[in-house]
């Protein structure tokens, strides 16, 4: 009996030591690919994440006063150290906005932090970012320029978005939390207010470790999760969404008539520590829309789909006077990095689903979470449960 014990309590520590929920791989549901240690951005070491929530308020939507259903998203590619990144970006749909990539792919490098938030706080989040640096001195020399990058999805139907509720504070905060190790999901951050393929979205996280040559990598992926059609949601291969097409939908009081199914957005932020340089990183980028159609993601005319990728490697690239001399995979190694990418990408989405709770909104507005139970029963009876 006591080996018994012990054995159980053993497999509980993932969950109960870092005090998450269990997540996907922890009810069952297969994925492949080996995680890091947290599966987890921040599996890439030097990679900082942290958030800021914010709910309050209940009933109709008043403008200005809420209900508020919103928050930020931080990512800081080498901590709270100013040392820019080799970066890319890519884009499957541009009904969506993340600024400063003009100069990500002229320079090659990314040299701000990674802020995600709703539709109506890129400019408040952007202005603020500025300041920060300001503030925690950033940037050393008294002459400099910044081109903050920040993106977005809408959370229109369940936070009062037009009330503009995100302050300087919060972009303060999600950067003065950011940390390492294990991460929070669903209803945090910018994902607080998001829907996903037809149940309750929000922030997921995923990792993979990669064997290339004689070397390891990791690559984790975050994901501000708000895309989809119910109908083609997919696990592990099966057609969850539509064995579920008869439980509970979103339930919007007051929705727009011009609303079509599959409005939204899904943000994508990729870190590796492979030493790839910028053409490599949007080739990296342009493979995540592989990972979101494993889970039924098509790039509908209403979302915006955009994904920007960096590496934590060459840490002395970024220079201004002295040459320098950086290491690049060569292309012929870059398959494991796609194929790490596409699997994280499809993990975090799911993360972020099992994670998030039913939220209800402005209006009495609500969205319902993933029915658990009812999607280990489907892939059970698929055969692809564990």
């Amino acid at each position: 009996m006591m080996h018994f014990k012990l054995i159980h309590l053993l497999v509980l520590v993932p969950v109960v030591a870092f005090g998450q929920k269990p997540r996907a791989r922890d009810i069952g549901i297969p994925f492949n690919g080996t995680p890091g240690r947290f599966n987890a951005i921040t599996d890439v070491e030097g990679v900082e994440v942290g958030y800021s929530t914010i709910i309050s308020g209940q009933g109709k939507n008043i403008r200005g006063q809420g209900p508020v259903r919103t928050g930020v998203t931080a990512i800081l590619p080498r901590g709270k150290n100013n040392n820019p990144v080799f970066a890319n970006w890519y884009s499957l749909n541009g009904n969506g906005e993340m600024t400063g990539t003009t100069w990500v792919t002229e320079s090659g490098f990314l040299e701000t932090p990674i802020m995600l938030t709703n539709t109506n706080s890129v400019g408040v989040v952007r202005d603020a970012v500025t300041k920060w640096f300001i503030k925690t001195g950033w940037h050393k020399d008294d002459f400099w320029f910044a081109y903050p990058v920040v993106a977005e999805t809408y959370d229109g139907f369940l936070n009062d978005i037009y009330g503009f509720h995100v302050k300087e504070s919060n972009a303060y905060e999600a950067l003065n939390s950011a940390t390492t190790g294990p991460l929070k999901e669903g209803n945090v951050g910018g994902g607080t207010g998001m829907m996903c393929l037809g149940f309750k979205g929000g922030t997921g996280t995923a990792s993979r470790v990669v064997k290339v040559s004689d070397s390891t990598y990791t690559v984790g992926v975050l994901v501000q999760s708000n895309f989809g059609k119910r109908r083609n949601f997919t696990i592990a291969g099966v057609p969850v969404g539509k064995e579920l097409r008869d439980t509970l939908d979103y339930d919007f009081k007051a929705a727009p008539s011009y609303r079509q199914e599959g409005d939204g957005s899904i943000i994508v932020v990729v870190a590796t520590d492979a030493p790839v340089l910028p053409h490599q990183l949007k080739r990296i980028a342009a493979r995540v829309p592989i990972g979101m159609g494993l889970v039924g993601g098509r790039g509908e005319n209403g979302s915006g789909d955009i994904f920007i990728a960096f590496s934590t490697a060459n840490r002395t690239a970024f220079q201004r006077k002295d040459f320098v001399k950086v290491e690049q995979l060569p292309n012929d190694l870059i398959d494991p990095l796609f194929d790490a990418t596409i699997q994280a990408v499809e993990e975090a989405i799911i993360n972020a689903m099992v994670a998030a709770e039913t939220l209800e909104g402005i209006n009495g507005n609500k969205v319902y979470k993933l029915p658990q139970s009812a999607v280990l029963r489907i892939l059970k009876k698929y055969n692809r449960l564990k």
